[in-house]
């Protein structure tokens, strides 16, 4: 008899090896003919719509991180819609439900946030946690062919190198394991994913991720450009301020490493829009389970220091 296993968080849905396969599946599964994008995204959701030969268009996003212009949806054509930092309950996405009807979700950044019944919602796994792989997909559509299972135990080596030295020093492993899923074929999350997924205590997480979140929001809410909201273990703590991509380079000098989620945006979209703003200011301050309030005053008392003297 097999010994029974904790649950993972997303017991249930479809398991897959990437945030991006459960697009290219979603946009086979649905005949999706195009897809309404954010002007917020990364290039991963564009080149998997080039790569499935699906055209797209953007709508604008607002400084409330919501959608600030209205889409004039056709037959066949779907809205696509970010959870930001987890900003969103699900009463204000089943607005846009409600609106758009073909929808699609993505909870890349909101990972404990339960998806809306009967609506296509994509979790990513490597934001939140130390594996190599994985994402959940929630649909009733299904793909008529067979997905082989990923291996991922060779991409393992990065993973436990950042467990006992620094992050910095299996950076570039770490880049080219994000790189592999720019041409991966949709695949089945890997066995060694799914048993480290149901090793994790989901609760102790997302407690410490709130923990952190509200330390920070406390702190820095007077001086954050962005009105947030309470959020459900969301993956960062947006802090949107006017000289941010200057704060950046600072912090990165006393080896806090704020990372720029949306390199693409700065290329491509006009410096007038919110999206650029949003891309080039905020800085999304790690809130992760592996730190603790003490973590986060080293983070804050550096921060408003380099902030009086940038």
């Amino acid at each position: 008899r097999t010994p029974s296993r904790p649950p993972t968080l997303h017991e249930g849905a479809l398991a897959l090896t990437s945030g991006r396969n459960a697009l290219a599946y979603l946009l086979r599964a649905r005949k999706i003919r195009k897809l309404w994008l954010p002007s917020l995204i990364c290039d991963s959701v564009t080149e998997v719509c080039e790569r499935e030969g699906v055209p797209y268009s953007f709508y604008r996003v607002g400084l409330d991180l919501l959608p600030a212009e209205a889409v004039d949806l056709k037959a066949d054509e779907w809205f696509y819609f970010v959870n930001y930092y987890s900003q969103f309950q699900n009463e204000t996405i089943s607005e846009y439900v409600g609106r758009y009807r073909r929808v699609i979700v993505d909870q890349a950044q909101s990972y404990f946030q339960p998806p809306l019944p009967g609506v296509d919602t994509i979790y990513t796994c490597r934001k939140y946690f130390g594996v190599p792989d994985g994402a959940f997909l929630y649909t009733d559509a299904r793909l008529e062919e067979a997905l082989p299972r990923d291996e991922s135990f060779e991409r393992m080596r990065f993973l436990l190198g950042r467990f006992e030295r620094t992050a910095s020093e299996f950076y570039g492993e770490y880049a080219a394991n994000n790189e592999l899923f720019r041409s991966e074929p949709i695949k089945r999350m890997s066995k060694l994913t799914e048993n480290l997924l149901h090793g994790i205590d989901y609760g102790q997480a997302k407690a410490a991720r709130e923990e952190n979140y509200a330390y920070l929001h406390r702190r820095l809410g007077g001086i954050n450009g962005l009105r947030l909201s309470e959020s459900p273990g969301t993956f960062m703590h947006p802090l949107l301020l006017e000289n941010g991509a200057a704060l950046r380079k600072q912090l990165q000098a006393e080896r806090i490493y704020i990372p720029t989620l949306w390199p693409n945006v700065l290329e491509k979209c006009p410096a007038s829009e919110a999206a650029y703003t949003i891309a080039k200011n905020v800085l999304p301050l790690p809130i992760d389970q592996r730190y603790g309030v003490g973590e986060m005053q080293v983070i804050t008392q550096t921060l408003l220091y380099s902030c009086r003297h940038c």
